[in-house]
């Protein structure tokens, strides 16, 4: 399936061609200008993976990537969190914190799934704390005095008598 786009197909999104004046170019008028690098930007798209999972994709694209990862299709919390970022486009923090923050709460949701699978996770290990106390002692130490702050500040907050 070829699958050739014009630049008109794309007018209906926020910032595309952005960069087509050359007076916004941060190269301009130092560049000089040939439609030689334009050259091989035509390509036949690669066959379509079959979508038979949910696949998140920017709204800034008008279809999904010929390929894509299928190894962890979003659920749960995080899941939810990636659905709502993928509402916003990539140049929006709206877009990126939520995915940071379903990337942690995923770590969580892995630990908690392990458990309830009778499985005890090595966190130490998995986190590469091994490598960090070899090569980095006091970032460690620094990890691991702020975690138990926050915990004992948490815990304090918690059990404390109105």
């Amino acid at each position: 399936m070829n699958m050739k786009n014009t630049t008109d197909d794309y007018k209906q999104i926020k910032g595309w061609g952005i960069d087509a004046d050359q007076k916004n170019d941060p190269t301009y008028p130092m560049k000089k200008r040939t439609d030689d690098e334009h050259k091989g930007y035509s390509w036949d798209r690669p066959p379509q993976q079959p979508i038979d999972i949910e696949v998140l994709h920017s709204n800034e694209r008008p279809n999904v990537t010929a390929v894509f990862g299928t190894s962890v299709p979003p659920s749960g919390l995080s899941g939810m969190i990636r659905r709502q970022a993928f509402k916003y486009g990539e140049g929006s923090f709206g877009h990126w914190i939520p995915l940071m923050l379903a990337d942690r709460v995923n770590v969580v949701e892995g630990i908690v799934d392990d458990l309830a699978h009778g499985k005890i996770p090595n966190i130490f290990a998995e986190q590469g704390m091994k490598a960090e106390l070899k090569h980095n002692p006091v970032g460690l130490f620094q990890k691991f005095a702020i975690g138990a702050a926050i915990t004992a500040a948490t815990v304090m907050l918690l059990t404390r008598k109105k």
